[in-house]
């Protein structure tokens, strides 16, 4: 732990700079740090491949993609899915085999008991010279030797079993799996997601006239599509559904809302028609406007 007079001579008070240095040189505490921008991306890149799109499309909950990395997520998630239906309809026909063979087994035991039974039912002949001394000591003999054979077979039922002996081993059964959902699910939000909801965006870009790799180079790239604002991370944004278009959610609500037409095809709007764009992170931030990372760490208690 760093000397408190030796940091700061002149003050009396344990500076902030001070407890963040202790806490970091301890080991203890949680630890938060706000987050650069290179930890950040960009409005206007993909979710997946963080890089700026060139065919944008925004999902319903507002999540920016990359035209081709989406397809191909849902292009591998529905293999993925046929795959897991295929080893869950497999294990579904053996374990039906199983069943059949299983009451095949019971239907056979079952008849093999019936004719015992019936066996049993046929009187055997009584011999008059035996006396019923010899049928008590019988049925005392019969008991005595039913008695031992139950205890010897509960003595080696509750005996364990020889983990050497390869036949008495006990084997780990297979896992059984479960039904796979066949609904893809956005990598971002969990909602389930389809090519047909995919709404294809139009920035408007600040410069008309440079081209793309031009663009990419600039800081400030795209403009509101009413107000001619510039568009950014710390500027709100929404995609109007019939267009395609981007404008900043101040536009929206001092303008759009007002009459809810589209100012550029001039369709009806209704509510859901006005999509937020999500301004998020990477995996590395959070979310949105939250743009401080933490790390809890063991915390000493007196």
């Amino acid at each position: 732990m760093t000397r408190h007079g030796k940091n700061c001579t002149a003050g009396a008070v344990y500076t902030y700079h001070e407890k963040k240095k202790d806490t970091a040189a301890s080991g203890y505490g949680t630890q938060s740090v706000r987050l650069g921008k290179d930890a950040i991306k960009d409005f206007d890149c993909c979710c997946l491949s963080l890089q700026t799109c060139r065919d944008p499309v925004l999902t319903e909950d507002g999540y920016l993609y990359e035209k081709e990395a989406i397809l191909q997520y849902i292009l591998h998630q529905k293999t993925d899915i046929a795959k897991k239906m295929k080893a869950y309809e497999k294990q579904k026909r053996a374990l039906k085999s199983e069943g059949q063979l299983e009451s095949k087994s019971e239907e056979r035991e079952r008849a093999e008991k019936f004719k015992q039974r019936e066996n049993n039912i046929v009187s055997k002949p009584i011999n008059p010279f035996t006396s019923d001394k010899s049928k008590d000591e019988g049925s005392q003999k019969g008991s005595s030797s039913s008695s031992s054979s139950d205890t010897g077979a509960s003595s080696s039922s509750s005996a364990l079993p020889s983990f050497w002996i390869p036949s008495l081993t006990p084997e780990a059964k297979p896992t059984l799996l479960k039904k796979p959902s066949k609904t893809v699910l956005c990598p971002m939000s969990g909602c389930p997601l389809k090519m047909s909801d995919l709404i294809s965006v139009r920035f408007t870009p600040l410069d008309p006239s440079l081209d793309r790799v031009a663009l990419l180079t600039r800081q400030d790239r795209y403009v509101c599509a009413v107000t001619k604002d510039t568009l950014g991370n710390s500027v709100p944004c929404a995609v109007l559904r019939p267009s395609g278009v981007v404008v900043t959610m101040e536009c929206v609500e001092k303008l759009i809302q007002k009459d809810m037409i589209d100012p550029v095809t001039g369709d009806k709007l209704k509510e859901k028609d006005i999509i937020p764009l999500q301004r998020g992170g990477t995996g590395f931030a959070g979310s949105g406007v939250a743009l401080k990372a933490k790390e809890a760490r063991p915390v000493m208690q007196a």
